[in-house]
């Protein structure tokens, strides 16, 4: 960046956003050489898929795969451009200018992360639009700057598209500026494995829990507003590992977490009691 003025800026070091242990990551098909295609030749990547089906595990897989700092950042109705892109901020008596996450992902070559991203205002959303075409850029008004993006700048976005309406949605304008990776639950077995290893209980267990799960996604068809996560599967086998009894762990973790509605949860009861029987 070129500029006249002597404003000093303030930006956080690459080291505090690395990476240093690879998180656990089940992949499911291709997604892992899709992402490294993407990011090799600059393109940015959409993720979408259920809540708690592994998208921001895997954006922390695939950053330190790529050994590049992550910046994250949940969006929000209240988000504007400026919590993205950074603001003038008064200290004693000096003004200094302080980045953004994005603009700080810009400038040390990041990845940044934008989940949910249907969820702030659509005027923050069309901050990135230049950051997504061949100029790679981003406009800082108030510094009166163009910040041209590192060859190793990625930006990443996710939503959920079982929440959105047609007012929280992806103009066609913005969708096709990036590629798509479409996520879901994995299959029993696999999602038994990631049960296995990020819970330590045993097999047979996380098997029945991934089986469970299966049978309280399909009562979205009769208003379950969200099926079980896999975060959540994880969070019961936890409590099931530690000693909690069966029915208590998945009745908090599941029944109590998925739906206030006294029908849904005495069916999703019922299916936890058919499934363990037994408080052991």
């Amino acid at each position: 960046m070129s500029s006249s003025t002597s404003i000093r800026i303030q930006t956080p070091a690459s080291s505090e956003f690395i990476i240093h242990n690879s998180p656990y990551y089940e992949q499911i098909d291709t997604e892992c050489s899709v992402f490294e295609a993407a990011y090799q030749n600059r393109i940015p990547v959409l993720l979408k898929g259920p809540t708690g089906c592994g998208k921001t595990r895997f954006v922390h897989h695939m950053a330190h795969r790529l050994k590049r700092p992550l910046i994250t950042v949940s969006c929000h109705e209240d988000l504007t451009a400026s919590d993205l892109i950074g603001r003038f901020l008064i200290q004693g008596s000096e003004v200094f200018w302080s980045d953004g996450p994005m603009t700080a992902a810009v400038r040390m070559g990041a990845i940044l992360y934008l989940d949910e991203v249907v969820e702030a205002r659509k005027d923050t959303i069309v901050a990135i639009h230049s950051l997504t075409d061949h100029r790679r850029t981003l406009s800082i008004d108030k510094l009166a700057a163009n910040i041209q993006a590192s060859n190793h700048f990625m930006l990443v976005i996710s939503y959920n598209p079982g929440y959105q309406s047609l007012l929280k949605e992806l103009k066609p304008s913005t969708r096709q500026r990036f590629i798509s990776l479409g996520f879901q639950y994995p299959s029993v077995e696999k999602e038994a494995d990631i049960i296995h290893t990020e819970s330590g209980l045993d097999k047979e267990q996380a098997l029945l829990l991934s089986k469970l799960a299966q049978k309280i996604r399909h009562l979205k068809e009769r208003g379950l507003q969200e099926g079980v996560s896999t975060r959540l599967l994880v969070h019961a086998a936890r409590l099931m590992k530690s000693g909690l009894d069966n029915y208590t762990a998945c009745h908090v973790a599941f029944t109590q977490t998925l739906s206030d509605d006294p029908i849904l949860c005495s069916s999703i009861d019922q299916l936890i009691m058919d499934f363990f029987p037994s408080i052991s």
